[in-house]
């Protein structure tokens, strides 16, 4: 089998120039310095991810419930999806000739077969047969590429086997998927899917169902900024109260986006292209300086790990193969791409920046997902754009407010301060509230010299997918700073003010969020007999972040506001005094100080760790003197 391109990027430079975008750069073959210096880190870490991988491979003929499968360090049970694993281990087989890659590929297929594989041609997420079945698309995606590009490794009864079961995945994906059948990640994955693997298998049928996803989910992007939507349940019809869509930042750029960016370069669909260049430029805004992307208002951010989102692909497709279209695109992958690295350690993807710091193991399902992307950037490494880290990022060179109509969702930047602010009301299951950075609550702040300062997780931590997600291994503390009270042991807070009302202004330099708030049971009940209504105004400057938190209410029960800094343990934290404690970070010294005295949650040990987004914190927090009716905080760099 010869090695094709399955999408020919090389001919595309025609596609970008009807786009109304200035400075459209045309495919490039030469791919100068910079670009290589792309293609050996995402060889590397490639390289890196496979070999991890094999380290945890079960070798045990004897147990064909474990034979062929990637063990996992953090889970008690076997991932369904590790046969996705097929695609990186059988292009190192490939381009290395090294047998173990062609005996790992082998043998997570194996296992697959034995243990997930159904009559109806469907792979389920665990060994139980009922369980999820919609992952099929995702497994046979990596069957196909892996076939297309790396087939020819195989021997020829291994060939045909694994074609005839594509052929079975490719049809059930074509009986059972519609635009609005679960999440819109689902069907939006097939529409790359299904044209892929009917190109492979000669089908028009599965390629005409593509097509007709991909006219259908033109029309899942919010009206003013182009977010693509559908990530909630039933994914066509649930608006919020606020009228708006469900939005997650993390499947959306790791998983959706690619799908469709793939497919419309090789179907040059460009009135798709369009709404997908507005889309990605949309989402791009959320990418940290860092490369990092801000979910923390993503109504699946019960999966947010900082880089992306637990189980999805990774960002590197879509934004790589879409650099000739705005370059920044490049930047994201690139630097998306190093951040991955930092989170790496011994072959394997930790869930968030903090977890290697914190002894947390990782989950293996990070890491055979995100290798699959840099196995197809590399497969189309000779018809892909320039891709470089010279343009800014968005957010890198903000100044301003940005305000999101289409999520409620301020971004603001002054100097070297960026920060998020949420008044986001959509939901993921509308009837257990998994609850993100909402109620005029800080989901991010970041500075440009020390990194991550805050960063939210969910109000309280659920095992919302417990196939997918890792047990929370302490106490579990909310990272999202809020205002909170306790009445008859029963928590409220803002975070569960989806009413909430957020009003900005920029004037003297000076960046002004005044956010209109209530506390709030889980059951959306408000506090009574004490203060429940508050204004918490944020004020960034250049110099330094203000909080100020008031009521015109009186205060009869323990009020507090609660401020969780992001910090690895090996930070050192001094009291200055009551009102001011400064922790020591590699590039800087942070001092949070405020009108009353700062005191810190009571945790084990020294820093609290949330698998949310997979860092360490220290849960600071101040009370209402008797009497008083305003905090104030502040939070300065040097």
């Amino acid at each position: 089998m010869q090695r094709r391109n399955f999408i020919q990027l090389s001919t595309l430079a025609g596609v970008g120039l009807s786009l109304p975008i200035a400075g459209i750069l045309s495919s490039c073959e030469s791919h100068p310095e910079h670009s290589l210096e792309f293609k050996n880190l995402i060889s590397g870490l490639l390289k890196d991810w496979s070999d991890g991988m094999l380290k945890v491979q079960i070798n045990n003929p004897s147990n064909l419930e474990l034979h062929g499968a990637l063990g996992c360090p953090s889970c008690s049970h076997i991932h369904g999806r590790c046969m996705d694993a097929v695609y990186p281990f059988l292009y190192m087989a490939d381009k290395t000739g090294d047998e173990k890659y062609l005996e790992g590929a082998k043998l997570v297929m194996l296992w697959a077969e034995n243990n997930v594989s159904q009559e109806n041609g469907a792979w389920t997420v665990i060994r139980n047969p009922k369980s999820w079945k919609g992952i099929t698309v995702f497994g046979a995606i990596a069957l196909a590429e892996a076939l297309h590009y790396h087939g020819h490794v195989l021997d020829d009864d291994t060939y045909v086997a694994w074609k005839k079961r594509l052929e079975k995945a490719g049809q059930y994906i074509y009986d059972t998927f519609t635009i609005d059948f679960t999440n819109i990640n689902y069907p939006g994955t097939a529409v790359y899917g299904l044209n892929l693997i009917g190109n492979v298998l000669g089908r028009d049928d599965l390629k005409a169902k593509s097509k007709t996803l991909a006219s259908q989910v033109k029309a899942y992007f919010t009206a003013n900024e182009g977010l693509l939507f559908g990530e909630c349940k039933k994914s066509s019809s649930k608006l919020s109260e606020k009228g708006l869509h469900g939005v997650d930042l993390g499947y959306n750029v790791e998983e959706t986006l690619n799908s469709l960016v793939m497919y419309s370069l090789k179907e040059k669909d460009e009135e798709l292209l369009q709404i997908l260049t507005k889309s990605l430029n949309s989402h791009l805004e959320f990418m940290l300086p860092d490369g990092a992307w801000d979910n923390s208002w993503g109504n699946r951010m019960y999966k947010w790990s900082y880089w992306g989102s637990r189980t999805c692909d990774g960002s590197q497709p879509a934004f790589g193969m879409m650099a000739h279209i705005n370059p920044a695109f490049g930047t994201a992958a690139v630097k998306n791409t190093e951040l991955l690295q930092r989170c790496t350690a011994d072959g394997l993807i930790h869930g968030g920046p903090g977890f290697i710091e914190a002894g947390i193991p990782a989950c293996v399902h990070h890491t055979f997902t995100h290798a699959k992307p840099l196995a197809a950037l590399l497969d189309h490494w000779d018809h892909l754009p320039e891709i470089n880290k010279k343009a800014a990022l968005p957010r890198t060179t903000a100044d301003g407010v940005k305000h999101f109509k289409d999520l409620d969702v301020y971004l603001f930047a002054r100097g070297d301060w960026r920060g998020t602010i949420s008044a986001y009301d959509a939901e993921y299951h509308y009837k257990d509230d998994y609850r993100q950075a909402s109620g005029g609550a800080l989901g991010v702040l970041y500075h440009n010299k020390v990194g991550l300062l805050c960063a939210a997780s969910m109000a309280e931590y659920a095992l919302v997918e417990k196939n997918n997600q890792q047990v929370q291994p302490n106490k579990d503390i909310s990272f999202t700073p809020r205002i909170e009270t306790f009445k008859e042991e029963k928590w409220y807070t803002n975070l569960y003010d989806l009413p909430a009302t957020v009003e900005s202004k920029d004037e003297n330099g000076t960046i002004k969020l005044l956010a209109n708030v209530a506390l709030k049971n889980v059951e959306r009940a408000i506090v009574e007999e004490t203060a429940s209504n508050f204004k918490i105004g944020y004020t960034c400057s250049e110099n330094e972040i203000n909080i100020k938190v008031t009521t015109e209410q009186n205060i009869t029960a323990p009020t507090a506001f609660v401020l969780p800094i992001i910090s690895p343990n090996s930070e050192v934290v001094t009291k200055v005094s009551d009102t001011e404690i400064t922790i020591k970070k590699p590039e800087g010294l942070v001092t949070i100080s405020a009108n009353a005295p700062i005191k810190t949650k009571e945790i084990k040990g020294k820093r609290t760790f949330n698998m949310v987004p997979g860092a360490e914190a220290i849960p600071f927090e101040v009370f209402f003197n008797e009497g008083e009716k305003e905090l104030l905080l502040s939070i300065t760099v040097s």
